[in-house]
């Protein structure tokens, strides 16, 4: 009996466990919402920290901001009445007596020497009879002179790929001048031809010390076909720094005895990188009028290439003007002609700090002392044509007016005008002051116009 109930016992503590049968089906469910969940989690994460990460590199790493590029103004040139009424001397000095034939005139060096004394004195001491010697000196210092002006240059190589009917590739390359202008404490800026740069795919920049590096086209104008090229510092050689860049100095174009000046064609001067042409300016008398905008032309009696390019340089070692080609005439084709400096330096100025140039639309000349003398026209920027629907034309400007303020500023030629707008940007608006004659009088006007 009492084994009958052990037996009862265990058969009652016996427990069987069975294996719970594996749901594929929710298995596989779960599995794909797991994955699916993992993907969305990480594209959240890559989405936040693409977006975060510029701000954060930012905040703990500022960057420093380009420095703004500011050309030098150009100095007034003082009238020739002005010049002769500053050396007058205060009392009339004692007749010189006339030097003897054989004999240098000797100066007391209390008293004042005229040009002539100099002149008389210097042909002594240096009789006119040059010698071969003399003019291999004259061109071999001349050489010498444009070995250091090439520091300042740099050849341009613009590489344009092309796939033809075969598919196969086909890389053409092509050459022109440039010439550094500034630099911004991030980028090397160099002004260059606009045209070859426009369509290139890649842009290489030669220095004079052979280095080479890659270029982006930072601002152009299409007026006058000039572009802006940059260069990172960082990938410049770290000798070519440590000596100091090679930054040209931007002269002057305005002064009244510019014809006659020697000049120094470097760049592309003959179609061909690397030429070289000497000569002088021959006349400044030819403006160029654009809206917005006047150029003087600089014609030179250097034979040129109807397709140069580059600068010229003054003897002292500034830049006073951008070869262009495409202002020649017919019967000047092969001159050596540039833009004058002077007037190209705001546009410069803007095209280097990536700034875009604002336009109103006027084209306009100086009023001349005659006609504010004789007629009565007030002194400041004639309008003699506006561009059909421009911003001048849409405000009410018309021809005939006369742009006495800009901006608050007083102008008296066209381009203290110029300089006014190039103050400002495309969407600002400009304040101008204007006469306009009504009968027999000018009645001052007032407009705002919106820049584009």
């Amino acid at each position: 009996m009492p084994d009958k109930e052990q037996n009862n016992q265990s058969d009652f503590m016996i427990e069987k466990i069975k294996v719970r049968p594996i749901n594929r089906k929710k298995l596989v469910r779960r599995t794909i919402i797991t994955a699916s969940m993992a993907v969305i989690f990480g594209l959240i994460a890559c989405f936040t920290f693409l977006i975060l990460e510029p701000v954060i590199n930012r905040w703990l790493y500022p960057e420093e901001k380009p420095k703004i590029v500011v050309l030098p103004e150009d100095q007034e040139e003082m009238a020739p009445e002005d010049m002769l009424a500053e050396n007058l001397p205060t009392e009339s000095p004692s007749p010189t007596p006339e030097p003897a034939p054989d004999q240098t005139p000797e100066t007391d060096p209390g008293q004042e020497v005229t040009l002539e004394e100099q002149v008389l004195g210097i042909l002594a001491e240096n009789p006119p009879d040059l010698t071969m010697d003399h003019y291999k000196q004259i061109y071999l210092s001349m050489s010498d002179y444009v070995k250091e002006l090439n520091k300042y240059m740099v050849t341009i190589t613009t590489v344009v790929s092309n796939v033809d009917w075969f598919n196969d590739v086909q890389e053409s390359r092509n050459q022109l001048s440039g010439v550094i202008v500034a630099e911004n404490g991030k980028e090397l800026l160099v002004l260059s031809d606009a045209l070859p740069v426009r369509s290139a795919q890649q842009l290489i920049l030669t220095f004079a010390d052979g280095t080479q590096v890659e270029a982006q086209v930072k601002q152009q104008d299409k007026v006058t076909n000039l572009a802006i090229l940059s260069v990172e510092l960082d990938g410049l050689p770290s000798s070519m720094k440590e000596e100091g860049l090679p930054i040209v100095s931007l002269g002057a174009s305005n002064y009244r005895n510019l014809p006659g000046t020697p000049v120094v064609a470097l760049g592309s001067p003959m179609g061909v990188s690397n030429s070289v042409g000497y000569g002088m300016i021959t006349s400044t008398g030819l403006p160029i009028y654009a809206p917005d905008r006047n150029y003087k032309l600089l014609l030179t009696d250097i034979f040129g290439s109807q397709n140069g390019g580059g600068v010229l340089f003054n003897l002292n070692g500034q830049v006073i003007g951008i070869i262009t080609s495409s202002r020649n005439t017919s019967d000047l084709k092969n001159v050596v002609t540039a833009y004058g400096i002077t007037e190209l330096k705001k546009i410069i100025e803007k095209m280097s700090n990536g700034s875009p140039l604002p336009y109103m639309g006027i084209s306009g000349v100086d009023v001349t002392r005659e006609a504010n003398e004789g007629l009565g026209v007030p002194l400041g920027a004639f309008v003699k044509d506006i561009d059909m629907d421009s911003p001048a034309m849409q405000a009410g400007i018309q021809k005939g007016d006369v742009i006495i303020e800009a901006q608050g500023l007083e102008i008296l030629t066209f381009n203290d005008y110029t300089n006014a707008l190039f103050t400002l940007e495309p969407g600002d608006t400009m304040e101008l002051a204007v006469m306009r004659q009504a009968q027999n009088e000018y009645k001052e006007m007032h407009f705002s116009i919106e820049l584009r």
